[in-house]
């Protein structure tokens, strides 16, 4: 897998939550350190998102915003 995307983080799925449209799933990255990612089911299937399933977190963004109280 070739990909201009810097952030890439191996994971492993923990939860898919199915909705109508999308599905949440979640990927852990390390102990205590989980990305969320909203996602189409279609792609949920074509995937084979499910718990257990070694994945990848794929990060392209041109902003970063921070804040603070």
């Amino acid at each position: 897998m070739k990909l201009s995307a810097r952030n890439i983080l191996k994971g492993t799925v923990v939860k898919v939550v199915p909705g109508s449209v999308n599905s949440e799933v979640t990927i852990r990255v390390a102990d205590g350190i989980e990305i969320v990612s909203m996602v189409s089911k279609n792609s949920v299937d074509q995937l084979g998102l499910k718990p257990g399933v070694a994945a990848y977190a794929i990060i392209k963004a041109s902003n970063v915003i921070l804040g603070i109280d």
